[in-house]
């Protein structure tokens, strides 16, 4: 595993290597600010590649083409020394090659995670929150 990656691993140890994530706990549905993002490197633009990474999840989605790993266990995200840990949420990964993946718990409703963190990034975007 690379150094310069982020690290999202669930079950039976099975880890994905991303260069951007948004993590969203199941508390978000309610308060979206619970929502976190991480990438491999800072950028101007990183707010725009974050709503473009929302969005296109969401639009794959709604058309039966994206990437979705269902989960029981714990979702942890690394990156260094930084570690967070999901009990009940999502994560959104951008891959090194571009690609998009979701790790969700088995749970929640896929759709409305989706919405609500396309919804956040959206806003995020428009009023610089």
């Amino acid at each position: 595993m690379g150094k310069d990656f982020i690290q999202v691993t669930f079950d039976s140890n099975d880890v994905r290597e991303c260069s951007s994530v948004i993590l969203v706990p199941e508390k978000a549905m309610a308060e979206p600010g619970y929502i976190k993002t991480m990438s491999v490197g800072e950028v101007a633009n990183i707010k725009h590649e974050f709503h473009a990474m929302a969005q296109m999840a969401y639009y794959q989605y709604q058309d039966d083409e994206l990437d979705i790993v269902s989960v029981e266990g714990v979702i942890s995200v690394s990156q260094g020394d930084m570690l967070e840990i999901l009990d009940s949420g999502m994560v959104i990964c951008r891959d090194p090659d571009g690609e998009f993946q979701v790790v969700i718990h088995a749970q929640l409703n896929r759709k409305k995670m989706l919405e609500t963190t396309n919804r956040y990034c959206t806003r995020w975007v428009r009023l610089d929150i």
